[in-house]
């Protein structure tokens, strides 16, 4: 199930909790008493949506916000009429555009990998239409069918993890003029023929997309078990040292080892 985008500023939702009330039968037949266990869920959930930055072209996936190479930072956003524009960047920490989140739903794009490419994509609206760039070098968001004007290429830049190049069909660049004089709009376009530090664009991206994400949390998830799965497994009741030895070893990689030593213990103990 896909969740709605948060941003930093809105009114949470109450805490989710679950609510389990196991019982453990004693090998005499004895029912131990029932204990209320409460998990609080929010602090996966917050992983989830923390918004961190794109360090490979195989990161990128979901909802991004394109951070523009401007002072102040400012994010390539859409309105409702597709008009294509560089807002700024309101939630960073210090300023630093690698802390960058959307605090408008405007900032947001959903990137999609072209099928059978490596590092072409599309850029979906908040609106439904697709991010382009005409020959004239116009940035514009209003169809809703994609052709070459809607498809990019992104080439990672040399030497500085977690900035891309954006390459339009026409092989020229997304870039942003930052000569405008104070106080105006900087303008974005897509007809640059060379990669200037002004078409560097940084890819904040939402965490639960990200591969590496992915792996550490499927990791966490692996390492959960509780002392009621183990017994079950293991056949006997542990003692407290065993069941800290096989967490452990659950967390390490080495879980059917140290469970294959305390079956083997737990045989040894029964005939001694």
């Amino acid at each position: 199930m896909v969740k709605a985008l948060t941003f930093k500023g809105d009114k949470k939702p109450p805490k989710k909790r679950k609510r389990v009330e196991p019982t453990e039968e004693d090998g005499d037949g004895a029912v131990e008493s029932k204990q209320l266990i409460t998990v609080n869920t929010n602090k996966e959930e917050a992983d989830d949506d923390a918004w961190v930055s794109a360090e490979a072209l195989s990161d990128i996936s979901g909802p991004v916000l394109l951070v523009l190479p401007t002072s102040p930072p400012t994010s390539l956003s859409c309105d409702q009429l597709g008009k294509v524009f560089a807002q700024k960047v309101e939630n960073l920490v210090e300023g630093l555009p690698d802390s960058a989140e959307p605090h408008d739903v405007r900032q947001v794009w959903v990137a999609t990998r072209v099928v059978g490419s490596e590092d072409k994509f599309i850029f979906k609206g908040h609106h439904g239409r697709y991010l382009g760039s005409d020959k004239y070098g116009l940035c514009f968001a209003t169809r809703e069918a994609i052709s070459s004007e809607e498809t990019f290429k992104l080439h990672p830049v040399e030497g500085k993890v977690g900035l891309f190049n954006v390459k339009t069909g026409r092989e020229t660049y997304i870039t942003v003029d930052d000569s405008t004089k104070e106080g105006s709009a900087f303008e974005v376009r897509g007809d640059a023929e060379d990669a200037a530090e002004n078409a560097e664009v940084r890819l904040r991206m939402q965490a639960r997309f990200k591969p590496k994400h992915k792996v550490e949390k499927a990791e966490k998830v692996r390492a959960k078990i509780s002392r009621k799965e183990l017994e079950e497994e293991v056949g006997r009741r542990l003692e407290d040292d065993e069941v800290k030895k096989l967490k452990k070893a659950r967390r390490d990689g080495s879980y059917h080892e140290a469970m294959l030593d305390v079956k083997v213990k737990g045989k040894h103990d029964k005939f001694a």
